[in-house]
Parts: structure tokens; sequence; C-alpha cells
């Protein structure tokens, strides 16, 4: 879905700024960072605030009256139609503790998309309408496939739909050892991973994902390669949505939900 007001260069300037916090995230790596404490366990590192000013600047450069939402530094900026998400590191423990697994994550609201990897290189992306990868100068469709039957997973506390649905539940029902495989990556660089066929599915709980700066550019990267999204109750991502099962397939989506809803409905796992 493309936003009224995208512009077709949106998708150049979701890379480029996704690149250039890459290029501080990966330069970082191996140091030993501070811990910027921001509450219940979470905390930012100077990379992440680094990262960000890098990534804002970015766009500035290129769309100096869209407003920006970052994860450490809030709304900046005019107030404008055109707003743009920036996650600069997701998965910041497991970059403290040395795990090449983070995504570097950027995307206009309802409109082009980013997700860098800064340790292999892809940049995974959309203008709104197709996804592709970009890697060595080169970039190929998106292809996503249940093929691998790995799912990865959200395992982090806390658990808001709980009693109802705990994401950790699903690794004791016996459905889904029969169809599928567990990981945890523990970071949003899984959606794009289930985009690019890496993955079949992922899955969290939580509230408010589509408009959120974790999980923006990964949904719409999702969305543009034909995945299906929705929320861990089936319903659209939105403002009321709680979760998301991100499939590469609707036979993928469908096994997950039937599970979902078995434990939703009192079911035994």
């Amino acid at each position: 879905m493309t936003h009224s007001y995208a512009r077709p260069d949106d998708a150049d300037v979701a890379i480029a700024a996704a690149r250039a916090g890459a290029d501080v995230v990966r330069g970082m790596y191996g140091q030993r960072l501070a811990r910027i404490d921001k509450g219940a366990g979470d905390f930012a590192t100077p990379a992440d605030v680094e990262a960000e000013e890098t990534i804002i600047a970015s766009i500035r450069a290129a769309r100096p009256d869209d407003a920006v939402l970052g994860e450490e530094g809030g709304r900046q900026g005019p107030t404008a139609a055109r707003e743009w998400l920036v996650d600069p590191l997701c998965g910041t423990l497991n970059y403290s503790v040395g795990t090449m697994l983070v995504a570097v994550n950027v995307a206009l609201r309802n409109g082009a998309a980013a997700v860098a990897d800064p340790f292999s290189g892809e940049v995974f992306f959309t203008d709104g309408e197709t996804a592709r990868v970009r890697h060595e100068g080169a970039d190929a469709q998106l292809a996503p496939t249940s093929t691998t039957q790995l799912v990865d997973m959200n395992l982090d506390a806390p658990f808001p739909s709980a009693p109802g649905f705990r994401t950790v539940d699903l690794l004791a029902h016996p459905a889904f050892a029969e169809h599928f495989r567990p990981r945890v990556v523990s970071t949003t660089l899984a959606l794009a991973w289930v985009a690019s066929g890496k993955r079949a599915a992922y899955v969290t709980d939580g509230s408010a994902l589509h408009d959120s700066v974790h999980f923006a550019a990964g949904i719409a990267v999702c969305r543009a390669a034909g995945c299906v999204v929705t929320g861990i109750d089936g319903d659209p991502i939105g403002q009321a949505s709680r979760g998301l099962v991100a499939a590469a397939d609707a036979e993928t989506h469908g096994l997950l939900m039937s599970m979902i809803r078995g434990r939703g409905s009192g079911g035994t796992a």
C-alpha cells in the first residue's frame, strides 16, 4: 500500500538512510559500550544513539520537510503528513554481547521502507508496491517460501496477551513440532527473512505494532513480498490489533493461527 504522499524515489531515501545507520552499527561493533538505561530492563548504547543521528541526518538531507520518529530521540522535525519511523539498532542486547543478529529499520509511514543487515550487507526494501533485496550492487525480488519450516519467535517477557496466548506456548504444541522448527533471533531482522524465504514465519505478541519504529519496516517489506501478515487474533494489523503473525504463505499462516486460537480458546498444547 503506497501512501498518497509517497514519492517515486522514497525507497532510495530509505535504503541510503538504513545503510548509513548500518555503517555506524558495524563500525562500533566489538567496542565496550556503555548501557543507557531506558527502564524495565531495556537499554540503549552509544551505537543506537549515533546510528539514529546518522539516519536522521540522511533523511533530513533528502526530505527536509518530513517528520521523523526515532526510537531514541522521539519525534523530531516539522509536523508533517509524511513521517519516517526509525529503529537504529533492533537487537541491542544481541549487539551488546557480540552477537551479529541485528537490524536497522527505516520506514516511511505507509510507504517505502528498508531493513539493513549491517553484517551481511543485505538491504531488504520496498517502494510500497514491490519488495527486493540489494546485495553487492545487485537487486533481486524477494520470494517468500515456507520450505525451511523455520519459525522465528519473540519469547521475551512480558506476555501481554497471557493467559490466553503466550508465544512460548507454541513450543509445546504437538502440531507445531509436527510442522515447524523454532528459532529465536531476537530482532525484527527475522521479518525480512520471512520475506526472503529464509524463514517460514515470525510470531510475536505485543500491541500497536503497525506504527512501531521496531516493526513498521519489516511489516512493509513482508506485505510487499506477498506474505500473509495479521495480528495473533487473525485481524489486520492496526491500532487495535494484538501481536503479529507474518507467514510466507496462507497455509503456514493458517496452521499457526489454528494453534494460537486453540490456546486462546482453552485448548491444550
